[in-house]
């Protein structure tokens, strides 16, 4: 089974992969446009394929490493930052993986192979923060603009916090013993001081300090 599906001398364990991960274009539903376009004119046109291209080396690095993993995916349960539970999370995966998503597209394969896929977050948490992101993108007045990028950044601190609590507790809920959860988290959250004591978490591919990533 691999470094991943040993148990340790004590029996059965609960072990959860933290994957810190950073989102592409695709994920941004209707923002989509409006952020490429806001980034197009900060980074200019070379800036934003750079961008693009070095988020897509994450995405290659990534997929790589899991391949090495040798999981037993039948014990395997897929978290995954944006996926609110909420009865449609294959049809949401399947929306913005067929969007251009890696990570989604990834999220599939997996599944394909026998790992489950899980519904991770508060969804009325996640309707809280797209609406205000949506808002502060909306206008068109500067000043409006930064009193919205203001509140955002005020509100985004405590939902951050909520969300975080609401994937430890989702996590702690559903891993069972024996079994192994890969979280696909952005590198804002920090879900671990809410996770149960008997969950062993690993981090393969960043270390939490790691400034390897950008989070978006």
């Amino acid at each position: 089974m691999g470094l991943y599906g040993a148990e340790d001398s004590k029996g059965a364990v609960r072990r959860l992969i933290h994957i810190p991960v950073i989102h592409s274009q695709a994920e941004m539903g209707s923002l989509s446009p409006t952020i490429q376009a806001i980034m197009l004119r900060k980074l200019g046109a070379q800036g934003w394929a750079d961008k693009v291209s070095a988020i897509d080396g994450i995405w290659t690095r990534i997929e790589e490493a899991i391949e090495g993993w040798s999981l037993p995916y039948k014990k395997v349960r897929l978290y995954q930052d944006g996926l609110p539970v909420c009865g449609r999370e294959q049809d949401i995966v399947s929306e913005l993986a067929k969007a251009g998503s890696r990570n989604h597209q990834l999220l599939l394969r997996l599944k394909e192979r026998g790992a489950t896929l899980m519904g991770t977050e508060s969804a009325d948490l996640l309707v809280q923060e797209y609406k205000l992101i949506k808002q502060m993108f909306a206008t068109d007045d500067s000043a409006a603009a930064a009193r919205l990028e203001i509140r955002h950044q005020q509100v985004s601190q405590s939902t951050l916090k909520g969300r975080d609590q609401a994937i430890a507790q989702r996590i702690n809920d559903t891993l069972r013993q024996g079994e192994i959860g890969l979280l696909f988290l952005g590198m804002l959250h920090s879900v671990e001081r809410w996770l149960a004591k008997d969950i062993q978490v690993t981090h393969p591919l960043y270390p939490p300090s790691s400034k390897g990533l950008e989070s978006q």
